[in-house]
């Protein structure tokens, strides 16, 4: 059993990621057998090395609106398609479909006549997709099979075909299944949306992650990344706490002997050399919560802490208590996860969202180990306090009632006001009266109060535009914003954030069916617009990174998580 049609999603939406999840067996990230949804009704995009279009040939006059559109089910009148492992698509067609399989920039496609099994071949050197179709009465059974060879591509097309696409379809669907009660049908398919994002984003143990593991997008990203799992692992925790856990633990056995966390980690065991926003440590704890399994706690605890000693260690250039991000040759904010924020135009600070949150972990750090690790508590104690101090101290400006990063050579305040800014507010220490002075700023029209909050920059920045971190608004930093409201006893401030966050999301899903990675905050420029680190382009292209991309999982899985009933 799953569902009812009307509780699932049912939108055509370009660029909607179509794969095979490792929620239900084993995945292979470097194949690249991945598809998403085309420009036109019934064409999907596979981006395997050489990419291919594959038209299921659905007569124009059927109506082009599917029942069911997850990450990994189709069906509509007479169609239905699903995944029946990560390299074979299978399904059913109309009788007088017509499929075919094209590379993508129209080049030969080898073609056999319709009475035979295998219809199209596109050969490339260990790249191969095999076309299968076959009449069964009234309809035309089809299967797409990737190999590395012509022969192994067919023989998973032709084994395809046999395929029970009825029987295949519920157990797809059964992942929804963990979705609580909804108020309305909307709801119930907007959460159903959202749970699709992050199913399609999980990948089975591979190369280095021995356990389950998210990725931010298939395509283009299709790396684990540092932060992106730990914001994954909050909205898996309602639907499958121990698939969360996976999530973190992958991040976490990615650690250096030195104790970094690379930001991004490949199945092919590539690793990067910078690190990324610490987030673990609080998404364990979350985690924690919902399975009480004090035996991850014990096995997460070491790496925590080293990980946390290597950014004080290794992030603190000028000797001052602060953190500064490492400047790297794309961009100095890089390493930051705000990358091209105009707060590092002018080179490195010493940054409010870095220490800040390095004092939020070590004091999760501390938590998580009270019971079991007195004496890790007490050294995570320690270096949080430290450095609380130093940002209190030394990054607030009372004049402006913010905070803000400084000149990490000069020690000058930014003169950008950033979301960072507000990144203080998820701090227990905070002083009497910053907070209120703080949230003033979110409710200025003249800086953050925009329609679609939190604009990433102030609206009167010079910079401020719809190009990622440079005024676009992102849902990770409004869910941190919400929550650091709450702690400071602004519950209706942050319920306020909470509910225009989910709205934004909701429209962007209700009018292209897809999540993306970040919003114009004037809620003016459509998603698909918004400039990526340089202008957009048309075509759409999915590849080159140049749009707000699309069913982004952090985007989902916060989404999910402000959407649903929380954990007393």
């Amino acid at each position: 059993m799953h569902p009812p049609a009307d509780h699932l999603p049912n939108a055509w939406g370009e660029g909607t990621l179509f794969a095979f999840s490792g929620v239900d067996g084993p995945t292979n990230a470097a194949s690249g057998m991945v598809a998403t949804l085309g420009s036109t009704p019934w064409s999907l995009l596979l981006h395997t090395p050489a990419r291919r279009v594959f038209d299921l040939g659905v007569a124009p006059s059927m109506s082009s609106t599917p029942v069911v559109a997850t990450g990994d089910v189709i069906t509509a009148d007479g169609v239905a398609v699903t995944w029946s492992a990560w390299h074979t698509l299978v399904g059913r067609l109309p009788a007088d479909a017509t499929p075919a399989l094209r590379d993508e920039q129209a080049g030969p496609v080898t073609s056999t006549t319709r009475g035979t099994a295998i219809l199209h071949l596109a050969e490339h050197e260990k790249d191969t997709l095999a076309l299968a179709v076959r009449p069964d009465a009234d309809e035309l059974r089809v299967a797409l099979g990737f190999g590395d060879s012509p022969e192994q591509a067919t023989g998973r097309a032709t084994a395809g075909l046999n395929a029970d696409t009825d029987a295949l379809i519920p157990q797809r669907l059964a992942f929804f299944n963990q979705l609580p009660p909804l108020d309305t049908p909307a709801d119930a398919r907007l959460a159903a949306k959202l749970a699709s994002v992050m199913k399609v984003n999980t990948l089975g143990p591979e190369g280095p992650f021995t356990t389950r593991w998210s990725t931010p997008d298939r395509v283009p990203h299709r790396d684990l990344w540092l932060w992106d799992s730990a914001f994954h692992s909050l909205g898996m925790n309602h639907l499958d706490p121990d698939l969360a856990w996976e999530f973190l633990a992958a991040a976490l056995a990615s650690a250096q002997p030195d104790g970094r966390i690379p930001h991004q980690t490949a199945p092919t065991g590539w690793r990067s050399d910078i690190t990324q926003p610490p987030v673990l440590a609080w998404a364990m704890w979350e985690n924690f919560q919902r399975t009480q399994r004090i035996d991850r706690v014990a096995q997460a605890l070491p790496p925590l802490l080293a990980y946390l000693r290597w950014d004080t260690e290794h992030r603190d250039r000028n000797g001052n208590g602060l953190l500064e991000w490492a400047p790297t040759d794309q961009h100095p904010g890089c390493e930051s996860g705000l990358d091209n924020s105009p707060r590092f135009d002018r080179g490195p600070v010493d940054a409010v969202d870095f220490t800040a949150l390095l004092v939020h972990d070590l004091r999760y750090v501390a938590k998580l180990a009270a019971a079991d690790q007195p004496e890790t508590a007490a050294q995570a104690r320690a270096l949080a306090d430290d450095a609380a101090a130093a940002l209190h101290d030394r990054l607030w400006l009372d004049d402006l009632g913010t905070y803000t990063d400084r000149d990490a050579s000069t020690g000058d305040p930014s003169p950008t006001r950033a979301v960072s800014d507000f990144f203080p507010l998820l701090l227990d220490d905070l002083p009497a009266g910053r907070a209120e002075r703080m949230a003033a700023w979110l409710d200025d029209p003249a800086h953050f109060a925009t329609a679609d909050p939190v604009p990433s920059v102030s609206v009167a920045d010079p910079a401020f535009g719809t190009d990622m971190w440079r005024g676009a608004s992102w849902v990770n930093t409004n869910y941190l914003l919400a929550l650091g409201l709450r702690r400071q006893g602004l519950p209706d401030r942050a319920a306020r954030l909470e509910a225009d966050t989910a709205r934004m999301v909701r429209d962007g899903v209700d009018r292209f069916g897809v999540t993306f990675e970040f919003y114009d905050a004037h809620g003016v420029t459509p998603p698909t617009d918004l400039d990526r680190k340089g202008p957009t382009v048309k075509p759409y292209n999915i590849r080159r990174k140049m749009d707000s991309i699309r069913d982004y999982h952090w985007t989902a899985a916060l989404t999910l998580d402000l959407l649903l009933p929380r954990q007393q």
